[in-house]
């Protein structure tokens, strides 16, 4: 055997992937391709051996097999016919079974008749786009007191004062976060306390091919930061404090290519090894590539990467991406549309409503993203200091903290038990649309009992009036400060006018009460949401073809004529914790 093929078997059974040779040293007239492999006859495996305890004692928990097939190795005999028939192997998935070659035309000609190819497919350049949108100010040590209450009301927002008094800081999970980059985490005073504690445990930089990961971009130190970083104070700008962490890089800035989908995927078969629970990917990968039909959690790579994460025991969570003021693509990216991947949608801390640049759902198909919300403006940890700074980048983070904390305490709990656990939490549950989700999750229903919980007082009614039927706040739910809202508002000035009702197009897009202007550097920010009414219109299958939020001024909030309603439709009302729903008839 060769040394080069020795080597590509070496870095295979160490589930790293076939590194051969770098990207770059590949010829001009090369192409990359995707080789799908057909079997792994004869294969010998132990788990044991091959995964670390951490990752063994989360499978035994969650009563999954300590390995199934996509787990064994590629095929060595496959493996030496793709290396010795192509110009470079750079890659290899035990879990999907296939390999990335670079090869010319003839080179491709002779891979398709190799014994052990199913098939050859070509694999385009394109760019990713990380889910950040601006920082909003230079990073400084120090903090004004907007973005203290910003610091504040970020995680108080998830529960961070009853998890803190229930002991709840993601202690003994194991995150992994998959970025561009962790420059300054090995020097920032926000990380001392990962430093100090041995909480890093393991990094690895699947573009360069190094255990390195501490430079590249700051955004995965920001990222970080909104899991676990730490004030001057000793405060905290994520849930999961005391949670142990995996680093990977596996995003280039500025010259992004498919060999991050490739990275991603190497980097979650590592993770998985290293017994990660959570994996936080706040990227996604866009029209530079895809049509939003193909986002399906099928097609691409990294959403098929994803869902087996998933079905190894781990939680993935996406961010749903900043393309919501996009007229060519609105809608989320991949892998935020695989169907078992916690995608989370981004709210402004001044409205607590969609922020406008969240993209939207819903998935291919009309399944329901994102499925649950929260800040998607943060203070973060950034080289120099602290800096604010928004995108749905910052949501994903947050929410990935407020998990960790519930399977903290909850810990025999699988991970989509977890999922379902979240999106069943969301403010607005059971109602949603393709801004919100679920909403933001209530820490009192996620630590709550097991027990089914107390049916809500209903908070409004259905009144049937000849063509229209109109929504009705209840008298006890009608009481704002100072005042009780009239039936009609004719002579009183509405604070935010009502929004008109809005269609809603194939990409899905919700009309929102308009933004306030910024408060003062010393005016509080009231950290409870204002009370507003959502609607919408599905139809039987659950797909909805309109919705809305209002701001609520009067009783009757809503009149909506039957006309717009088609046989069979649900018209669905969500207003302080209650839910309710008038189905047209058949």
């Amino acid at each position: 055997m060769s040394n080069r093929i020795y080597f590509l078997c070496c870095q295979l059974l160490l589930g790293v992937g076939a590194l051969l040779p770098r990207l770059g040293q590949a010829q001009p007239s090369t192409t990359r391709y995707w080789v799908q492999l057909r079997d792994k006859k004869g294969v010998e495996f132990n788990p044991k051996a091959y995964f670390t305890p951490a990752a063994l004692a989360r499978r035994v928990r969650q009563q999954l097999p300590l390995a199934d097939s996509t787990d064994y190795p590629v095929r060595p005999v496959y493996l030496h016919a793709l290396a010795a028939t192509s110009d470079s192997v750079t890659m290899v998935s035990r879990w999907l079974n296939g390999a990335v070659c670079w090869a010319t035309p003839a080179q491709v000609q002779a891979l398709h008749r190799l014994p052990g190819v199913r098939s050859v497919l070509p694999l385009p350049e394109h760019q990713v786009q990380l889910a950040t949108r601006a920082a909003l100010g230079g990073a400084s040590m120090q903090i004004s007191t907007t973005n203290r209450q910003l610091a504040r009301r970020q995680t108080e927002s998830l529960g961070a004062v009853q998890l803190r008094q229930a002991h709840l800081d993601g202690r003994g999970l194991r995150i992994a976060i998959f970025d561009a980059g962790f420059n300054g985490v090995d020097r920032h005073p926000a990380f001392e306390h990962l430093r100090s504690g041995q909480r890093i445990v393991a990094t690895y930089d699947f573009i360069k091919r190094q255990p390195n990961v501490y430079h590249g971009a700051n955004h995965g130190g920001e990222v970080l930061s909104c899991v676990a970083g730490a004030l001057p104070d000793g405060s905290y700008l994520g849930l999961a404090s005391g949670a142990e962490f995996l680093l990977a890089r596996t995003e280039q800035m500025f010259r992004e290519r498919y060999a991050e989908e490739e990275a991603w995927l190497a980097a979650a078969e590592w993770a998985d090894r290293q017994g990660a629970d959570i994996i936080n990917s706040s990227l996604g990968y866009t029209k530079r590539r895809y049509f939003p039909e193909q986002m399906n959690g099928r097609t691409s790579l990294i959403a098929r990467a994803a869902e087996m994460a998933v079905r190894k025991g781990i939680l993935v969570v996406n961010a749903a991406g900043n393309d919501g003021e996009d007229e060519d693509w609105r809608t989320i990216g991949t892998p935020a549309d695989g169907d078992s991947v916690l995608t989370v949608g981004g709210l402004d801390p001044d409205t607590y409503l969609h922020s406008d640049f969240s993209s939207y759902g819903p998935g291919a198909g009309r399944r329901l993203k994102p499925n649950v919300a929260a800040f998607s403006t943060a203070l973060v940890a950034a080289p120099g200091g602290y800096e604010r700074i928004e995108g749905t980048s910052f949501a994903s983070p947050l929410m990935v903290g407020l998990a960790a904390c519930l399977w903290q305490q909850q810990r025999q709990l699988t991970a989509m038990e977890v999922f379902r656990k979240l999106e069943k939490a969301g403010e607005l549950y059971p109602y949603y649309d393709y801004a919100h989700g679920y909403g933001r999750p209530q820490i009192a229903v996620l630590l709550a009992p097991a027990s089914p919980p107390a049916a809500p007082t209903p908070t409004f009614d259905f009144v049937r009036r000849d063509t229209m039927v109109a929504v009705v706040v209840r008298v006890a739910a009608a009481t704002v400060p100072a005042r009780t809202l009239p039936l009609y508002a004719d002579s009183v000035r509405a604070v935010t006018p009502a929004v008109r009702p809005n269609e809603v197009p194939a990409l899905g897009k919700e009309s929102t009460v308009p933004t306030p202007e910024a408060p003062a550097e010393e005016e509080p920010v009231p950290a409870e949401p204002p009370r507003y009414l959502y609607w919408h219109i599905a139809n039987r299958q659950g797909v909805l073809r309109r919705y809305e939020v209002r701001d609520v001024t009067q009783r009757a909030v809503l009149e909506m004529p039957l006309r717009l309603l088609q046989p069979g439709d649900v018209l669905r009302v969500h207003y302080r914790g209650s839910t309710q729903t008038y189905t047209a008839a058949p």
